[in-house]
């Protein structure tokens, strides 16, 4: 689960971490009060979207009186901000994070990921922090440094001060910088979060080290353990299939082709997308309908897939393990019924009373073309979603 800056920066503040002086506005009038309370000489609008590369698509701006801050967020808020992150079609503003303007000497970057390769944590910190940090993970890779958790022994001091001196840090700002790493790696764990990331991290002309912007990444898996964290989620930057579909406890993730996916389990799902795009098609979504699978899921499944006008064809895969496969055609059935489907559906069932399920589709008298195989069905797929109308 995503969360915006703001909320992150609450989060930080719980394990101690200095963060800047500032509170979320929604109004032109709520941001010029929050930057009049602040009394800074400069105050930063930042708009809060889920996405990076906020200030190159202008999304943060510098305000140097309360009525500047207003008159930025006149401007800011409502509109359609496009970054890099975000793709062409952008997020739309609703909150800003109003904040005091820092003196600042140095700009790095900082963060704790998992990784899987080598099962543990890794510390990621660079001299190079700010907006082009991915420009340098592209091009100048030698620039960030790595410090890899042991699961067993935890943060040691001396993995923390190896960063900072490979950072050149002032020798004043090495017991800053340690505790902000050491805060962040108690962060990523306590927080059950899948990323933790700082960028920038910065040394201030003071010499001391803070989160000048932070993003955190929070495991949906973990969530049970952090009910107040589950308020954070804003659904309102989330894709609106997916979150109908989270409401039905389906996996759904909207893709850009036009086959659409109905499977069950997540690496039957992952082949299924694979075999489409080795057909010469494109997948329009991933979407796991469980193990389970019953006639409302798939229902529930069909509805979700049918309302991407993307979709020319609809591909339904299921291996019939702990589900039977006559319970599925007979779902198939049904919610094809229902929908009133327009456009052509191909099936492959396996496993459990799958000849009985092939049989109770023949006999549907329903436009559902059966296939042979996980091949077949996705060569199918591809071809009916080609001859399908672009205006269907």
């Amino acid at each position: 689960m995503k969360i915006h800056e703001y909320q992150a920066k609450e989060i930080l503040r719980k394990y101690g971490l200095p963060v800047p002086r500032g509170a979320i506005a929604r109004t032109p009038a709520d941001a010029a009060k929050v930057a009049q309370e602040l009394g800074a000489p400069k105050i930063v609008v930042k708009a809060q979207i889920h996405a990076g590369g906020r200030g190159k698509g202008g999304g943060i701006k510098l305000a140097s009186s309360p009525a500047e801050a207003g008159e930025l967020a006149e401007k800011m808020l409502g509109m359609t901000l496009v970054t890099p992150q975000t793709g062409p079609s952008g997020r739309k503003v609703h909150t800003l994070l109003i904040e005091e303007g820092l003196e600042i000497a140095r700009e790095l970057y900082l963060a704790v990921v998992l990784d899987r390769a080598r099962e543990r944590l890794v510390l990621m910190a660079s001299p190079a922090g700010g907006m082009d940090i991915e420009e340098v993970a592209a091009h100048t890779p030698e620039k960030i440094f790595r410090e890899h958790i042991a699961p067993d022994v935890g943060l040691c001091d001396f993995q923390a001060r190896s960063l900072a001196y490979r950072l050149e840090l002032p020798p004043e700002a090495v017991r800053s910088f340690c505790s902000v790493v050491s805060a962040l790696v108690r962060v990523f764990i306590g927080e059950d979060a899948s990323l933790a990331e700082i960028n920038p991290l910065v040394l201030t002309k003071q010499n001391t080290v803070l989160p000048l912007d932070c993003k955190l990444n929070l495991d949906d898996n973990g969530l049970y353990r952090h009910r107040d964290n589950a308020a954070y989620r804003d659904l309102a930057e989330e894709d609106a299939l997916e979150v109908q579909a989270s409401e039905h406890n389906l996996n759904y993730i909207r893709l850009d082709g036009n086959v659409g996916c109905m499977v069950n389990g997540a690496g039957l799902a992952m082949a299924t997308m694979d075999l489409i795009k080795l057909a010469g098609g494109e997948p329009a979504n991933f979407l796991d309908v469980g193990g389970g699978a019953s006639a409302k899921s798939v229902e529930n499944a069909f509805r979700i897939i049918r309302s991407d006008p993307k979709v020319k064809a609809i591909l339904i895969n299921i291996f019939g393990g702990i589900v039977r496969c006559d319970r599925v055609a007979s779902g198939v059935i049904e919610a094809a019924r229902k929908i009133e489907l327009d456009i052509p559906v191909v099936v492959r069932l396996e496993g459990t009373n799958a000849e009985e399920a092939e049989k109770l589709l023949a006999g549907s008298g329903l436009k559902i073309e059966q296939a042979k195989g996980l091949a077949d069905a996705a060569r199918k797929a591809v071809a009916a979603a080609t001859a399908t109308p672009s205006n269907k």
